[in-house]
């Protein structure tokens, strides 16, 4: 069975969905603290529960996340939401 693994870039297309600007190319660490900051700064309608949201979804989805993906979403995403 092959399974795909949400990867960096994974991650970086699913935060670019919820409209955060985020570089091409941008690590999973810069991604989520880039969503973390544009979350918590910018106040706008609907942004921090499209995070919420997707943390939740993600969350369900640990076993195919890589651990670069894990660690920043725990590490900035999750605190967010909780």
């Amino acid at each position: 069975m092959i399974v795909e693994l949400i990867d960096g870039d994974d991650f970086r297309e699913r935060l670019v969905a919820l409209g955060i600007r985020i570089p091409e190319g941008a690590c999973p660490e810069s991604s989520a603290r880039l969503a973390r900051r544009c979350a918590l700064e910018r106040g706008v309608p609907g942004l921090a529960e499209s995070v919420a949201e997707l943390v939740g979804e993600l969350e369900g989805k640990r076993e195919i996340l890589l651990p670069s993906v894990r660690r920043a979403l725990e590490t900035h995403l999750l605190p967010l939401v909780r």
